[in-house]
């Protein structure tokens, strides 16, 4: 089997995977009481096949963006439109004109948003009563509280906001400075996967406009450094590819959650074009710290082993809450499924199309897995940033045809 086949074959299953996923999760949508007739324990009032109220709306707006993908794909539409397309997806910005752009838009972001500084978040969430509690045991402080003990076993976050409090008098400061980074880190790997800024930015708008983002990116007790730092983790592959193990440990320790994603990172690694020497190399440096972290976890002072409960129909019913804490981002309800399978067909000319595929799908299925296997979580809606983040720079490689394609 050549090379070329063997590529596209891995295209073709990381895509299957993907839309696996996705269809279990826009299902829900369109039945949002499917799952919990057949897996939940309340089943006897439930109607499995009710319409959901974005039900009609979501499959409309597909049908209608499937049909054009279609007769752009097969040609048949009009020559002028289809001339008008190409120009758009083929556009370049200069340097400078980018960095003008992108300054433009991070400053409305920031000054939009400055204002959340000032809102106390104890009237916020209920979460940052436990989150207080244990900012005052930091850093040599023990509690019985299973709740309180799990937040100071994530050293990098406690660090960064007890200095956000101490040295900005303001716990919101860091995560907010970490939040502007993750739009710029948006941004740097769209280019670095496109290889066109105006891809990157596109990218930002996309992030910018998703309503889960904005809800949480000033928000110290669901803080953005462990996105920010897992983001690092991938732009270095190709550039420092030695810092690459070093950001993921400390998004690791920012927030275990991370812990699987390890395995995207090895896939995106994997579909770079860089020196077969230094994939070994990357692959080597995450087999000793996994192998590290786990050691901690297990054998260390730390409480994760001792929520470990396995329950399969979670795992399912995960998809419906997926589906319900993203239910206000109606342009990533609408744009999934067709972002999903437009990708596949990117990957012929572009092989990190695979990785978002593979950055996609372990976003979603990371929290139904993570409710499977332990009774201490929930599926909240900030584990969700990641997957807007990989799919904002989905969209933006629609963005990045060369001249030449």
């Amino acid at each position: 089997m050549s090379e070329i086949e063997n590529s596209r074959l891995v295209s073709y299953a990381v895509f299957i995977c993907t839309l696996a996923v996705v269809l279990l999760t826009v299902t829900t949508i369109v039945f949002p009481a499917l799952f919990s007739y057949y897996f939940g324990l309340y089943s006897e009032n439930l109607e499995p096949f009710e319409l959901g109220y974005q039900a009609v709306f979501l499959v409309t707006t597909n049908i209608v963006i499937f049909s054009f993908g279609i007769a752009y794909y097969k040609k048949k539409i009009p020559s002028f439109l289809d001339s008008i397309i190409e120009k758009i997806r083929t556009f370049e910005l200069s340097k400078n004109v980018t960095i003008i752009v992108l300054a433009i838009i991070l400053g409305i972001y920031v000054g939009l948003s400055t204002p959340e500084l000032l809102i106390d978040e104890s009237t916020q969430w209920g979460d940052y009563e436990v989150l207080d509690r244990a900012l005052k045991l930091w850093p040599y402080g023990e509690s019985d509280d299973v709740y309180v003990q799990e937040q100071n076993d994530r050293y990098v976050r406690m660090i960064l906001l007890d200095a956000s409090h101490n040295i900005f008098q303001n716990i919101k400061i860091l995560p907010f400075i970490a939040s502007i980074l993750v739009v710029a880190f948006t941004f740097l790997i769209t280019t670095q996967f496109c290889q066109k800024r105006f891809a990157g930015i596109i990218s930002v708008i996309v992030l910018l406009q998703a309503n889960t983002f904005l809800k949480f990116d000033t928000i110290a007790v669901y803080e953005n450094f462990w996105v920010l730092f897992f983001l690092i983790s991938l732009y270095a592959i190709q550039r420092k590819w030695f810092l690459s193990p070093v950001f993921y440990i400390l998004a690791f320790f920012t927030k275990a959650y991370v812990a699987p994603f390890f395995l995207m990172t090895l896939f995106t690694a994997y579909r770079s074009e860089i020196s077969r020497r230094r994939k070994v190399a990357i692959l080597s440096s995450y087999i000793i710290i996994i192998t590290a972290a786990v050691a901690l976890i297990f054998f260390g002072e730390t409480i994760y082993p001792d929520v470990i409960e396995i329950n399969s129909s979670k795992f399912i019913l995960g998809f419906q809450a997926i589906s319900s804490q993203l239910r206000f981002d109606i342009f990533f309800i609408v744009m999934i499924l067709p972002v999903t399978v437009g990708l596949v067909l990117l990957s012929k000319n572009n092989k990190h199309a695979d990785s978002i595929l593979v950055l996609i799908f372990g976003s979603i299925i990371a929290s139904p897995a993570l409710v499977m296997f332990t009774f201490h979580y929930d599926i909240q809606a900030y584990r969700f940033v990641p997957l807007l983040v990989f799919f904002a720079i989905g969209i933006g490689m629609f963005f990045s045809k060369k001249v030449s394609e």
